[in-house]
């Protein structure tokens, strides 16, 4: 399974649910699927999905409230909404609230995918493409370097992806757990130790603007300062 792209699905129709999820995973997609939008919560902070598939009519809590509350902590991930409502306002609110696509049901499952993977592909040329003022430095993610006035450094494909995450999350808590899962593909003891020796590289690379801090935050994770 370490190939595919890990998807959270939310869809309180058990046999529409099983049929998106059997069809998702016939094209390499690892599907997790739940019943009600608390348990999908639940879910995307245990495992940490590529992208989010909400069903907008559910029990226990609805997929507008799920994305708002997810919007919250992670303002990159893509969404789709599922719903079988057509009024123009519940589309309008559906994107105010983060959505990134909408599908009206019935719809066939080749459009669903046609839009997963337009969604996927979108959020990695944007990665990709981003050139980040750090301080007095400046990071190139797609070319894995870090500028400070002249010099250049470069930086591994691991340490420029933990330097990224720590940017897009600056001024709050990187857990732990979210990034070892997202970067090594387990939180587990050795994981957690070789991470720390990354955080270690990248504050001796960003040592020349004391400005910038990685703060450990003690039991959660780290936290970029600057």
């Amino acid at each position: 399974m370490s190939n595919t792209v890990k998807i959270l699905l939310a869809e309180d129709e058990p046999s529409l649910g099983q049929i998106i999820k059997e069809s998702l995973e016939t094209r390499n997609f690892e599907v997790l699927l739940c019943v009600n939008g608390e348990e999908a919560y639940k879910v995307y902070k245990q495992e940490n999905p590529l992208l989010l598939v909400l069903d907008v009519m559910m029990p226990k809590k609805d997929g507008f409230t799920l994305a708002k509350e997810i919007r919250q902590e992670n303002p990159t991930i893509p969404i789709i909404f599922l719903t079988a409502k057509s009024q123009t306002e519940d589309v309008v609110q559906g994107f105010n609230l983060g959505g990134n696509d909408y599908l009206k049901k019935p719809f066939s499952m080749e459009e669903l995918i046609v839009r997963i993977n337009a969604l996927l592909k979108r959020g990695q040329n944007e990665i990709s493409s981003e050139i980040i003022p750090l301080g007095e430095y400046v990071f190139n993610l797609k070319k894995q370097t870090l500028t400070f006035h002249n010099t250049t450094e470069n930086l591994t494909h691991r340490e420029a992806n933990l330097l990224y995450y720590l940017i897009k999350n600056k001024n709050q808590v990187l857990e732990r757990s979210f990034i070892l899962k997202k970067l090594w593909g387990d939180d587990d003891f050795f994981n957690a130790r070789s991470m720390d020796v990354f955080i270690t590289k990248l504050r001796k690379k960003l040592k020349s603007d004391p400005a910038i801090q990685i703060i450990n935050v003690r039991g959660f994770g780290y936290k970029l300062i600057y």
